[in-house]
């Protein structure tokens, strides 16, 4: 089996029995048909060329997300992801991200690069915990199952829904809801799902964390709904447009936590990413089928 991985020292130490690796970087893909092609850290071009390579039977992306490769993978060609490479780490920043927030960290913070000592006193301080809040799983995969376990010791109440769920019982668990985490995927029916009238059924003071795809929510509604005090504020490692240019208005907001989508980088992030290549070929090669096929029918 002949398989094109990315030129990466991790990669590049690899072996596995019955496997041809060969590596491929930024503008140059080697010549010559291939069973699979792992892709990742590449550019637009490097991978339409990978996606044209002659014997292509099958796609590992080594990211959570396929978007990027949906409507361009060739017919045939079965596609793989990596939740498992990603899913916790999301998953802790979700966490992180949402008591930051609560216990008023961003607020700090600027007051410390300011070089002042923020006072605060209740009942002003609008300081809280995360016990009994209701919070909303908006995408219940891998990472919302994590998000959930996660959760449970800090008492907050937690509701999964999905494309399935009935649209009455949806609006009611967001309306309800004093924060919303997004871990959907980009699709035709996700993209702008987060709207002006979506963000008015919130109850003011909700919170908004979106750690699925930018695009997910309109921008201007956002903050539009930030200005207006309805929102408690939001915590987004993915942004429309991303990345944010220079000056741009969600900067500005003292009750947004921005991070550049950086939900599951690690410091070994290389490594591990090395390591679930080689285990997914093992299991290629010993005639298991590897985990995260992506069906056509999936849910989020």
């Amino acid at each position: 089996m002949r398989v094109l991985v990315p030129d990466l020292s991790d990669f590049r130490a690899l072996t596995v029995p019955s496997v041809e690796l060969a590596f491929y970087r930024r503008g140059d893909v080697p010549p010559g048909e291939a069973d699979g092609v792992v892709l990742w850290l590449t550019d637009t071009g490097t991978r339409d060329a990978l996606l044209k390579v002659p014997g292509l039977r099958w796609l590992l992306t080594l990211t959570a997300g396929i978007d990027h490769v949906q409507g361009v993978l060739p017919p045939g060609v079965h596609l793989f992801n990596a939740n498992a490479l990603h899913d916790r780490a999301v998953a802790v920043h979700v966490v992180t991200g949402m008591l930051a927030a609560m216990r008023g960290l961003h607020r700090f913070r600027d007051a410390q690069r300011e070089g002042h000592w923020l006072k605060v006193f209740p009942p002003e301080s609008n300081l809280h915990t995360l016990d009994g809040l209701k919070v909303v799983l908006w995408g219940y995969g891998h990472i919302g199952r994590i998000v959930d376990d996660l959760l449970a010791p800090f008492g907050m109440i937690t509701y999964a829904i999905n494309s399935r769920t009935e649209p009455d019982l949806l609006e009611y668990r967001l309306r309800e809801a004093d924060w919303v985490v997004l871990l959907l995927p980009s699709t035709e029916q996700t993209r702008g799902i987060v709207n002006a009238e979506l963000l008015n059924k919130l109850k003011p003071g909700a919170w908004l964390s979106n750690q699925g795809r930018g695009n997910l929510i309109v921008t201007d509604d956002l903050l539009a709904a930030l200005d207006s005090g309805h929102l408690g504020g939001a915590v987004l490692d993915v942004t429309d447009p991303e990345p944010l240019p220079d000056g741009h208005p969600l900067f500005a907001q003292e009750n947004v936590i921005v991070t550049p989508h950086i939900a599951s980088t690690t410091t070994d992030l290389l490594k591990r990413g090395a390591a679930y290549t080689r285990n997914f070929l093992l299991d290629l090669t010993q005639g298991r089928e590897p985990d995260g096929l992506v069906a056509a029918d999936r849910v989020y």
